[in-house]
Formats: C-alpha cells, structure tokens, sequence
C-alpha cells in the first residue's frame, strides 16, 4: 500500500514540476516575444524617420515641374 501511494505522490511531484516548467517557459517565450516586438516598431520608426527626410531632401533638392502653358 506504501508503495502506491509513494508513486501517486512521485507521479503528482512530477506533474507539478512539468507544469511549473511550462509556466516558465511561457513567460520566457512571452518576454522574448515582446521584445521582438519591440525591435521591430523601432526599427520601422527609424526607417520611417529616414525614409521621410530623404523624401524631404527630394522635395528641396529637386523643383517641382511647372507644366502651365
């Protein structure tokens, strides 16, 4: 009778560990996540930065083309 009720508890031990593993390991995958994210909408904020002052020195470099005649 021991001897089950020491492998339910061993089986039980082993669940808990599983799913305090899991919960770990989901909140790793969250903050790598959100840090992805992150890198990305900076990224796309510095591209946008740069992509709108080319398209201004474009602007000021280049005059716009009078076609009135």
């Amino acid at each position: 009778m021991s001897t089950s009720i020491d492998m339910a508890r061993a089986r039980a031990e082993a669940q808990f560990k599983k799913k305090e593993q899991q919960a770990r390991d989901g909140e790793q995958a969250r903050a790598e996540y959100d840090a992805q994210q992150q890198a990305i909408r900076e990224k796309t904020a510095r591209l946008r930065a740069l992509r709108l002052a080319r398209d201004a020195a474009r602007q000021t470099v280049l005059p716009t083309k009078n076609t009135a005649g």
